[in-house]
């Protein structure tokens, strides 16, 4: 006999339920930690397009080895995607996580052939991450009142988040400026949809306009947060992103991350601060040892011994 719709619905969010068993949105649950800022927190962002070595999957979790990171967030480009089994692969035999797949876009995500890969390679892998997701391309947000534009952005959240439920995954909005990239209108997208696979991913590259507001939203944030990527920030007009520890804002914000009682992964990404990746990485481990040595986190700074 054929399901309606929304028993189909209703069955989704049961399977996402069983599947993600202890587990919660912003990490609170299972691998969880006091020692955010530890090594084996940290997660490898921006280094699969922003490497000008152009490493390969076993190449590039070689490297990830060899500076004692065991998560990785991969991000991607259209000539990535026939390697996507390969970088599994390679992630399984060097023992690293894959903390997410990025992932961007539009209005009409059931017709995005990338969406289809990413779904299809962690099917065929069994593997349940995050997936960090942009929404882009829609016509005429701009000119919709507000309302317009949590309904209009919504729509492809939901179909990407019904979809990611269905193997287990969750799905992270990912602030990278525009309204989009507000945390406030990110939040009123997630008490719209109230789907319990969505969460947000925060970034310290794109809180140019957020810096000053930061004790403000995070709290409100924070039930939602599911991972978190750092980097300087040093202030002017504009702002400046710049390595670890050469900014003059994120240790602020660093110590309001650690006393707000978040437990979940910490980012640190390459992106624009070196073209090599492995540089760009040690770069910014090397900076956020000395932030925590200012921060008096002796706990963390063991870990990188």
């Amino acid at each position: 006999m054929k399901r309606s719709p929304h028993i189909n619905s209703l069955l989704t969010v049961a399977l996402f339920l069983l599947t993600m068993g202890s587990r919660t949105v912003n990490g609170q649950g299972k691998g969880s930690t006091n020692n955010i800022y530890a090594r084996d927190n940290l997660v490898a962002w921006c280094i699969v397009p922003f490497d000008v070595k152009e490493r390969g999957p076993e190449e590039r979790a070689q490297m990830l080895n060899s500076l004692g990171i065991t998560k990785l967030a991969y991000d991607w480009r259209e000539k990535h995607i026939p390697t996507f089994d390969a970088e599994l692969d390679a992630l399984k035999k060097h023992n690293i996580d894959l903390q997410a797949f990025w992932l961007y876009s539009g209005p009409n995500p059931e017709t995005d052939k990338g969406l289809l890969a990413v779904l299809n390679v962690l099917k065929r892998h069994n593997v349940k991450t995050q997936i960090w997701c942009m929404i882009g391309g829609i016509k005429g947000l701009d000119a919709m009142t507000q309302d317009e534009k949590i309904k209009a952005v919504a729509k492809p959240v939901r179909y990407i988040a019904d979809k990611a439920a269905e193997i287990g995954c969750t799905v992270g909005l990912y602030n990278h400026g525009g309204w989009f990239g507000e945390p406030e209108n990110q939040l009123a997208i997630i008490d719209f949809l109230k789907k319990p696979n969505i969460g947000i991913v925060y970034n310290f590259h794109h809180a140019e306009e957020q810096i000053d507001r930061f004790p403000v939203f995070l709290p409100k944030m924070l039930p939602h947060l599911m991972a978190l990527n750092l980097s300087g920030l040093k202030k002017g007009t504009p702002v400046k992103v710049v390595p670890i520890g050469q900014g003059d804002a994120e240790l602020n914000m660093m110590r309001i991350l650690k006393t707000s009682g978040y437990r979940g992964p910490i980012g640190i990404i390459n992106e624009e601060t070196a073209p090599d990746a492995e540089v760009g990485l040690r770069m910014n481990m090397d900076g956020l040892k000395r932030e925590l040595k200012k921060m008096g986190d002796s706990a963390a700074l063991k870990t990188y011994n």
